[in-house]
């Protein structure tokens, strides 16, 4: 049986897409539906019942966290007052109902989409977090001492070779690298963390990836570290504020830690033959020039790094990375929350970048399959249609430009010493500014444009 057509305001006809006779309990539920969204919405076509196949797209697309949601109604029309209240209110009269709202664009239409169900996830133990914390606390000891004690081997290699033979023993050894890079990675993802805490997101406490060097081929002791949201986010500013809070927050460490690393360096006369080199961003050259006042390597000298500035050069690493404007990296969220489903459009481009430096540098290629695999899913918020505010808007103009300044287009490379003082080792960094100012000046660009995603059935 079908529900009675309800007039929106000034009376203009509804639209009904066809659909199937259903029970009393259903129609009235959709009738109250209706009634809901009639107070911040005007309605000009509403759909009730869908095709399996319909409703499973429509979810995969809007990427909802909570699998136990079912799509329950489609509202297309526009709003009668402003994106963000009209959102809240709705959420809370949906809420009444087991429901959510979603606010999408379509060209010129606007619609809203009910979703039964309502995402409260229950608490995890933390058991796990604390496995894999005290794992990598082991895992970065282990390349700290391994660190100090390359150290002395270079001025005294008969003491080095002795501690080599109760390594584990000398542990200690490793605390300053061990301790400046879970600073780092703590802080980025406690950036993370607090945020979505702040936002009344349900998130998981941070997981710790250990990388023990005996097991696994990696100078870090870690792959890093994530943390889980377990809800969708609200809106575009949530989507922003949760993920420029990690990179800011471990850049705050990081830059701190690669100045006092670099202080307490030597800069040597580097040896002839095979040299492996970290990588230099325009930051990181930056901080090379601030501590020795010239640029390094140069005329044969390069400066050795210790165990506190390789921890601080792998945060920019780990910053920059995590900074790629693409998917679910931070650095999408950053530019989706800018230019909403535009920011789709730099995926090949920058895949494009990703292959050609995996042609010329290894350490890209584990990055560019992760991306092929994970990077065309993008986070959308469940208010797709309000646009950050100016504050946030310039915030994440400046994440943009940290990637830039921050990114590493050969973090770690083997080179012959006598090619070692002319290597110019930041002119790609330089492209990538290039290529952040202009991503800017489109941003720019487009800021009075309404930052809308639009949602198409097929």
């Amino acid at each position: 049986m079908l529900p009675e057509t309800a007039s929106s305001l000034g009376d203009r006809p509804v639209v009904r897409a066809a659909h199937r006779d259903m029970g009393d309990e259903t129609s009235a539920l959709h009738d109250e539906l209706r009634q809901m969204v009639m107070r911040v919405f005007m309605i000009e076509r509403e759909q009730f019942t869908f095709d399996e196949q319909t409703a499973v797209q429509v979810m995969r697309h809007q990427l909802l966290v909570d699998p136990n949601s079912r799509l329950s109604a489609i509202f297309e029309g526009r709003l009668l007052t402003e994106s963000e209240p009209a959102y809240d209110q709705l959420d809370s009269l949906f809420a009444t109902v087991d429901h959510v709202p979603v606010f999408r664009q379509d060209g010129e239409k606007q619609v809203i989409y009910a979703v039964s169900g309502r995402s409260e996830p229950k608490p995890r133990p933390v058991w796990l977090n604390w496995v894999l914390f005290l794992a990598t606390i082991f895992s970065v000891l282990w390349v700290g001492t391994e660190s100090a004690i390359n150290e002395i081997a270079a001025t005294n290699l008969e003491y080095a070779r002795s501690l080599l033979d109760t390594f584990v023993l000398e542990l200690w050894r490793g605390i300053p690298y061990a301790v400046a890079i879970l600073l780092i990675l703590g802080a980025h993802e406690l950036g993370h963390y607090f945020a979505a805490r702040r936002h009344g997101l349900a998130v998981t406490l941070p997981y710790f990836i250990p990388a023990p060097p005996f097991l696994l081929p990696t100078p870090f002791g870690t792959f890093g570290a994530f943390i889980q949201l377990r809800q969708a986010m609200r809106s575009r500013k949530v989507l922003f504020d949760v993920g420029a809070a990690g990179p800011f927050m471990g850049l705050v460490f990081a830059i701190p830690i690669v100045l006092i690393g670099l202080a307490t360096s030597p800069v040597k006369q580097v040896e002839p033959g095979i040299a492996f080199i970290e990588g230099n961003s325009l930051l990181y050259a930056l901080a090379k020039t601030i501590v020795f006042q010239r640029f390094l390597p140069a005329n044969g000298e390069d400066v050795f790094l210790n165990q506190i500035a390789w921890a601080g050069w792998a945060g920019l690493l780990v910053t920059a990375l995590n900074l790629i404007p693409i998917g679910q990296l931070d650095g999408g969220h950053i530019l989706y929350a800018l230019i909403g489903k535009r920011a789709r459009l730099f995926y090949y481009p920058l895949m494009g970048v990703v292959l050609l430096l995996s042609l010329r540098s290894e350490t890209w290629i584990l990055w560019f399959v992760l991306l092929l695999l994970f990077g065309r899913m993008y986070a959308a918020p469940l208010d797709d249609i309000t646009p950050l505010d100016p504050r946030r808007r310039i915030w994440g103009i400046v994440g943009l430009v940290v990637f830039a300044v921050t990114f590493v287009p050969e973090p770690l490379s083997a080179v012959t010493i006598p090619e070692l003082g002319d290597r110019q080792t930041v002119m790609v960094p330089i492209m990538f500014g290039l290529l952040a100012l202009w991503t800017t000046r489109r941003v720019w660009a487009t800021r009075r444009m309404a930052f809308m995603r639009r949602f198409r059935l097929r």
